[in-house]
């Protein structure tokens, strides 16, 4: 029987955890909610429940000959993915995995204006998510060449799906940056990303980086508009660069103010990842209720 061990087992970790489970694997699933580790419990997953942001408090892990998916967000502050550094020392102290599944984010890659960036693109990133997000992936790959594990990495652009939409935002009509300002953005479907977790789990080898989006690039103005005419709500204001940099929080600001094509080809080649929701009109639709 397949071992697999899910670190960070939430909106995605979950369903990673269930598209493994109806394979017949076993999922040991680590998250830090005592709650949803019992929800999950209730499910008939092995939990373990420990938060990463104090790294005497993580107990021994049973890792031992698993494939290892670590989908845990760095903490809030700083450019050190410290979350990840703890995680990583506990893994030293146990044996080792098959393999290992980092989710990164497209954010680690240098602002290109609008341009196309693969996975050879530069990663300077301007964002501190984005400097914590590569501290997490050359820390692991670290791990990786020390202890002969393979590591693999998935760069993962804006996640989407149900119960994933901007609600929030749209319903206080939140200011978005003017359509003709806004720059191109790239999403993926949570379901989607699921599966191409499974198939780098099952395909990828040592060392080797993927981008993941759905290949159809929109701005983060024509998003957040798609999504309330979706769910049949006003549209948000718009503003220009100046003002936004004014009026939205310093994360959303960051969002918008990089701009970038995410080239996914390697994923749908090199994976063979067929798309359930190749772009945004059928992703918006499997989110909204019957």
């Amino acid at each position: 029987m397949q071992k697999i061990f899910i670190a960070g087992c939430g909106y995605i970790g979950g369903r990673v955890a269930r598209l493994y489970r109806d394979l017949g694997a076993e999922v040991t699933c680590m998250l830090r909610s005592p709650e949803l580790a019992s929800t999950l419990s209730g499910e008939g997953f092995s939990t373990v429940a420990c938060s990463l942001d104090n790294a005497a408090g993580i107990p021994p892990l049973d890792t031992a000959g698993s494939v290892l998916h670590y989908l845990v967000p760095p903490p809030g502050g700083g450019i050190t993915d410290t979350r990840a550094r703890n995680f990583i020392t506990s893994l030293y102290l146990v044996p080792k995995p098959s393999k290992i599944i980092y989710i990164s984010a497209t954010s680690v890659y240098s602002e290109v204006a609008g341009g196309v960036v693969n996975e050879q693109s530069a990663t300077e990133p301007c964002s501190a998510m984005g400097k914590r997000r590569l501290d997490a992936e050359a820390a692991f790959l670290q791990f990786g060449a020390a202890t002969g594990t393979p590591v693999v990495i998935l760069r993962v652009s804006g996640i989407y799906g149900p119960g994933r939409l901007p609600l929030m935002q749209i319903s206080q009509g939140q200011a978005l940056l003017k359509e003709e300002e806004s720059g191109p953005s790239n999403r993926i479907h949570a379901d989607d990303l699921a599966a191409v977790c499974l198939a780098a789990a099952e395909s990828a080898e040592a060392r080797e980086i993927f981008n993941v989006s759905d290949g159809r690039p929109t701005s983060m103005t024509s998003y957040f508009n798609a999504c309330a005419d979706a769910l049949k709500m006003p549209r948000q204001p718009q503003v220009p660069l100046d003002e936004a940099r004014l009026v939205m929080s310093p994360l959303m600001f960051s969002y918008v103010s990089e701009s970038r094509v995410i080239d996914n080809s390697r994923m749908l080649k090199r994976l063979k990842v067929n798309l359930r929701y190749p772009d945004i009109q059928t992703g918006l639709a499997s989110c909204l209720p019957d």
